[in-house]
């Protein structure tokens, strides 16, 4: 065996031995390992489908002539039969309440047809002046209404290209790297049209095949074991499943007593330890597809930081054997990877080249793992103090075993987040050729470092005790969660520019708010 060919069968068996549901459909059929050229990148077209889908509805099903179809069926009949009337589809996401009472559409709604939108004039003014602004200053930063009607117009326009076919761009260059969409009377979409029309599946599957055979031939679409790789990746779901199994531990956890606790927390450490497996192959697949660490937008970041959490909690496990780190770290998992899982327009799953400045993996690799660990032992620390503001609030006194482990995560936390701040200015010297600016971003990273050092001098100095050390570790928190979230959805400022994202505010405050909540609770309790 060559060395050659070892990246190709790692992947296929991890996915063998951990998910073989992912691989009911071998060999998948020949559309979905298609090669389409979409936002820089070369995909399968399975994955082109459901990521095309969710930009134009949100979801990757919808109910169409009386059923239930999959991203596949809709866009596919969509490039097959685009004469049919799919302007006149509910397809279109306008989901921002405040916009749909402005422009006088239903709010009680989230899917449009492009002909109810293409007809509001109101909406129209609102798309042109979002665009004027943007020809002005390419680099202002949409806001409010301005923001949710420009991205309803790229929708709007993502299905007129579609319609257009020049979305589906499968053929490769003679030269270049752009590859071209097929036009009505090129094969192949001639050929898989008219198997199309004639409802032939074995003839439409059959042209897929050989027109994928002879893309792969050229050299021009990426390595076979890549391409597959993805497809199970898509399918599978492995963060799912594994929030999943996070989810059964901490059941567990909560539920076990009297003779079956042993029981139960060995059933519990093999449930986590699943769900992490499942998780690393996920990451690991992305690793191997992306060709990069996967920390370069929020929604990597989130699965991360979950996946840190899950890490650390293990690890500490391991050690102590105190139940109490699993407890505290399968909340924060559960629910960073259901928000990843549920939230697609705010947190875009979607694999994407690396921005020039990301383009160094050996920085990427030390600096911003390292900033992301720290966020997941600071989350752990966060997971650990509910643990004991919720036994205080029960009107039970936590041992100072407790306060230890505490303690010791933020510790962790403390180091990593010191260390990623330092690789952070180094990489910015490298970069930008000076080591720190009082970006937002690096100014953010500091406070939540100084928020945490002041945290554990007072523990040390004797300015509070454990019960001060699990408050602190909830509101300083507050701090990694401006710095995470905050800078890159809230400012939208600086030179980290690549992390921008918009959306999620509400959710964000409200768990500030509760957060803040639980904790004068807990103080008013311990008074």
């Amino acid at each position: 065996m060559t060395n050659r060919t070892l990246p190709s069968l790692l992947p296929l068996l991890l996915w063998v031995i951990l998910l073989p549901s992912a691989w009911a459909s071998v060999p998948p059929a020949a559309l979905e390992t298609m090669v389409v050229q979409e936002g820089g990148r070369r995909k399968p077209y399975l994955v082109f489908a459901e990521e095309t889908l969710r930009s134009l509805s949100g979801k990757t099903r919808l109910t169409q002539d009386g059923g239930r179809m999959d991203a596949m069926g809709i866009i596919t009949s969509i490039w097959m039969d685009p004469s049919a009337d799919w302007k006149g589809r509910e397809l279109i996401l306008v989901s921002n309440r405040p916009l749909k009472q402005q422009l006088g559409l239903e709010t009680g709604r989230k899917l449009f047809s492009w002909n109810e939108l293409a007809g509001n004039a109101e909406l129209g003014r609102e798309i042109a002046e979002a665009a004027e602004t943007r020809r002005r200053d390419p680099r202002a930063k949409l806001v409010g209404l301005q923001k949710e009607a420009s991205d309803v117009g790229l929708r709007m326009g993502l299905l007129e290209s579609l319609l257009a076919g020049g979305s589906f761009r499968v053929i490769p260059p003679l030269s270049g790297t752009d590859w071209q969409a097929p036009s009505g009377d090129e094969m192949p979409l001639r050929a898989l049209r008219d198997a199309w029309s004639e409802n032939s599946r074995q003839r439409f599957d059959r042209t897929a095949e050989e027109f994928t055979g002879l893309v792969t031939q050229t050299g021009a679409s990426p390595a076979s074991w890549k391409i597959s790789l993805e497809v199970a990746y898509q399918k599978a779901h492995p963060f799912r499943w594994a929030w999943i199994l996070y989810a059964a531990a901490g059941i567990l956890l909560l539920v076990s007593r009297g003779s079956w606790e042993k029981c139960a927390y060995q059933l519990a450490w093999v449930l986590a330890g699943s769900g992490f497996l499942l998780q690393a192959a996920g990451l690991l697949s992305r690793v191997l597809i992306a060709g990069r660490p996967p920390v370069t937008n929020m929604y990597e970041s989130v699965i991360w930081v979950a996946f840190g959490t899950i890490l650390f909690a293990l690890i500490f496990e391991a050690i102590y054997r105190a139940g109490t780190f699993l407890l505290g770290a399968i909340p924060v998992a559960v629910a960073s990877l259901i928000l990843a899982d549920s939230q697609p327009m705010i947190l875009d799953r979607s694999i994407h080249p690396l921005t020039p400045v990301l383009r160094d993996n050996f920085w990427l690799t030390t600096h911003v793992l390292s900033i992301t660990l720290s966020y997941a032992a600071f989350a752990l620390a966060l997971g650990v103090a509910h643990v004991i503001l919720g036994r205080i609030i029960a009107g039970k006194d936590p041992s100072e075993r407790l306060y230890t482990y505490l303690y010791k995560t933020l510790q962790v936390g403390v180091l990593l987040l010191a260390a990623g701040t330092i690789l952070g200015g180094v990489w910015a010297n490298y970069s930008w050729g000076r080591f720190w600016d009082w970006d937002p971003k690096e100014t953010w990273a500091l406070i939540a470092l100084i928020g945490y050092l002041f945290l554990l001098h007072g523990r040390l100095s004797g300015m509070w005790g454990g019960f001060g050390l699990a408050v602190g570790s909830v509101l300083a928190f507050m701090g990694v969660l401006m710095a995470w979230y905050g800078v890159n959805f809230v400012l939208g400022a600086g030179l980290h520019s690549y992390g921008f994202g918009t959306g999620g505010f509400p959710l964000v405050a409200a768990f500030v708010s509760l957060e803040v909540l639980f904790v004068a609770v807990a103080f008013l309790r311990k008074r």
